[in-house]
């Protein structure tokens, strides 16, 4: 068990993971990094584990394989469970349920997103102001259809085929979003009830710098819910949090930032300004019923989105030098130097870096 928890916290000193890599994350808790979310392996043997969520779409052949490093060959689950149906935990679930031939769980709540009966809420692309809230209005919104293959949790507060795990509610995210918590090591499966990277912010997705923030802004549609969840969750002391974004978190530096979270969250997680800071999407067991009107853009999108804009006017402009086959000065530019000093105005000839100048004087005196 010691060797077990050094581990661990030499994993967590070293930080972030790569995609595609995994990480022991407590006793039977395995996470698997897709990208730029998480999916979880629960269970110690090879014939009882449960996967929980199912990452972007794509990525099936990446979590078996995962699996099958953790488990052995041909190792399969007893069953898939689901923080909640968003794009990015749900985009290998069809191809996985379907080759494992296993059941699906989830709360009721989240079932007209998971058989096709009803799109969840919009994205807001207003709040957050960095790239991947911008980037949001592109991500789907549309549900998937698993049919039969997919079933309510139980009445009980058990987690299908995690022995010890209890499902905690913690709406707000989505309508259905659950958490798993196993109360003997208090270990703790977020989902997106909070995360651990600034997930509104395409450079802390980059990097993975580790601070808790609440759930990711542009996906959430009931900010009171997801309050009352964050001090929910912020109740029970969570020894370690494994979230859906983000690198796992635990021991004091959890216990403060998640019970600062909980006291100050309008301040700390709540936009200023969007789509549903005033006013929630109502939703039911048959899917979205109503949703306010979109909001007007805030001075932060307006900046992000004129950054967004000169970035990309600038790849525009690159992208067309190359076409026309002018192309910046680089060492490993295929075109002959004296080419490319011949394309430049005779009063820029000499404009090549110094050590280059020299190269080419060295090299046309041998030639000569």
């Amino acid at each position: 068990m010691q060797e077990t928890i050094e581990k661990i916290e030499k994993d967590e000193q070293d930080g972030n993971i790569d995609s595609g890599s995994w990480e022991q994350v407590a006793t039977g808790v395995y996470r698997l990094k897709v990208v730029m979310v998480n999916v979880y392996f629960v269970g110690e043997s090879s014939d009882n584990w449960v996967l929980v969520d199912a990452g972007l779409a794509g990525s099936a052949d990446t979590i078996k394989k995962a699996a099958e490093e953790i488990y052995g060959e041909g190792a399969k689950p007893r069953c898939i469970v689901l923080t909640h149906g968003h794009f990015d935990h749900v985009g290998a679930l069809k191809e996985l349920s379907d080759e494992w031939n296993v059941t699906v769980y989830a709360h009721q709540l989240e079932m007209p997103y998971l058989i096709g009966l009803s799109d969840y809420p919009p994205a807001d692309p207003t709040v957050g102001g960095g790239l991947m809230a911008l980037s949001s209005f592109m991500y789907p919104s549309s549900p998937i259809d698993m049919g039969e293959r997919v079933e309510e949790f139980p009445a009980d507060s058990d987690a299908p085929g995690m022995e010890d795990w209890i499902i905690l509610e913690t709406p707000g995210h989505s309508p259905g979003h659950v958490s798993f918590f196993r109360a003997s090591d208090k270990v703790l499966i977020v989902g997106d009830a909070f995360v651990t990277t600034k997930q509104e912010s395409a450079f802390s997705v980059l990097t993975q710098k580790k601070e808790l923030n609440g759930p990711p802004m542009y996906f959430t549609p009931d900010w009171q819910k997801a309050e009352d969840s964050v001090k929910k969750l912020a109740m029970i002391k969570p020894e370690v949090a494994a979230t859906g974004h983000g690198i796992p978190m635990r021991g004091d530096e959890l216990y403060e930032q998640l019970q600062d979270l909980a006291q100050n969250f309008r301040e700390l997680a709540v936009p200023s300004h969007g789509r549903y800071v005033d006013s929630p999407a109502v939703a039911d067991i048959a899917g979205v019923v109503s949703v306010p009107p979109p909001a007007g853009p805030s001075p932060r999108m307006i900046a992000g989105a004129t950054a967004f804009a000169l970035g990309a006017a600038g790849a525009l402009l690159m992208m067309s030098m190359r076409q026309r086959g002018s192309k910046p000065y680089s060492y490993g530019n295929a075109r002959k130097e004296e080419d490319f000093q011949q394309s430049l105005p005779s009063g820029n000839r000499n404009s090549l870096p110094p050590r280059r100048n020299r190269e080419l004087a060295e090299e046309n005196e041998r030639n000569d």
